[in-house]
């Protein structure tokens, strides 16, 4: 699988919702999401989507961004705080050391 491929009926099966459960609003919220969580990606490590599209280990980090937004909603990610595992895929591939 590829970050570009990562649908909300795939979140929803990664975050293990009840697909019965899952109304428009909430379908809405996880797409805002998973856009948010591939923008992330592409903003901290300057790669576009295209070049994220050729690590597998971005599908793991772009979930578990997904599932740290979706569950600690007062949160937000920024860089002051960020998944140490998605840390960690996202420093091993960074391109811009600004």
């Amino acid at each position: 699988m590829k970050v570009s491929e990562i649908t909300v009926d795939d979140l929803v099966f990664y975050l293990r919702l009840n697909e019965d459960d899952v109304g428009e609003k909430d379908r809405m919220l996880l797409s805002q999401i998973l856009g948010s969580a591939k923008q992330f990606l592409v903003s901290y490590t300057g790669l576009n989507l295209s070049e994220c599209d050729k690590f597998e280990d971005f599908v793991s980090a772009v979930y578990i961004l997904c599932e740290d937004m979706f569950d600690n909603r007062s949160f937000y990610v920024d860089k002051t705080y960020v998944n140490k595992v998605v840390q960690s895929i996202l420093d091993m591939h960074s391109v811009n050391y600004i």
